[in-house]
């Protein structure tokens, strides 16, 4: 994948450009500021945007520690299917939600404490190129908490809001029924109930499990 990276610390910012070229991916650019981010993204036209929440402020405006979610979201904005990664070591709920309930694909939000492995933060990536969606169970959380739209799930059960949680991970059914110690044939019979219970038909236009976690979330767009 071709991929820009906006980090404003320069050991991360070179550790992460080793990290993705080691693992076969070209990184285009990799910029410290949210306005080299946006310049960057026009220029090479990535598959993947990979960034900090927060950056040092454009030159001349006041102080802005969220420059970097900000750029996001103007990026989505003229594209909304440039598949974004943040990477941040903070929880930003009120633009993460605004930038999850912007589109319905490709959105990954992880916290930079908690990766501690190189291939869980590749698969990540992939899996946010591909169109999916990968949050830090603590971004869910907060999210959740965040959200009024509670009503939205309280049709599910407890097992099926399990199952949800981890689909707002990016877990693959495999990957949710070795979490929960069930079957992967139980794990599949959740997902179909929760498609049911959230009005979720089978569409070649949306990805249902995406739609369900913005859901979840209490972003559906439109909400």
């Amino acid at each position: 994948m071709l991929v820009v990276i906006a980090e404003d610390t320069a050991i991360l910012r070179g550790g992460l450009i080793g990290l993705l070229e080691d693992e076969g991916h070209q990184v285009a650019a990799a910029v410290a500021d949210a306005e080299a981010l946006k310049l960057a993204v026009i220029q090479h036209r990535p598959d993947i945007v990979v960034s900090d929440i927060r950056m040092p402020p454009t030159r001349g405006s006041s102080v802005q520690p969220d420059e970097g979610v900000r750029a996001a979201l103007e990026l989505r904005a003229r594209d909304p299917k440039l598949p974004v990664l943040l990477f941040s070591q903070y929880v930003e709920t009120q633009y993460a939600g605004r930038l999850l309930a912007g589109g319905s694909a490709g959105i990954g939000y992880l916290l930079k404490e908690r990766v501690l492995d190189v291939k869980d933060f590749i698969d990540a990536l992939e899996r946010v190129a591909a169109g999916g969606t990968a949050l830090d169970p603590e971004v869910v959380s907060q999210l959740v908490g965040a959200s009024r739209a509670t009503s939205i799930t309280d049709v599910l059960s407890p097992r099926e809001r399990d199952v949800i949680a981890l689909m707002a991970e990016g877990r693959s059914n495999s990957a949710i029924a070795e979490a929960l110690f069930v079957t992967e044939r139980a794990v599949e019979k959740h997902v179909a109930n929760i498609f049911t219970k959230l009005d979720l038909p089978v569409s070649s236009a949306d990805h249902r499990r995406v739609l369900a976690v913005l859901r979840y979330l209490g972003l559906e767009q439109g909400k």
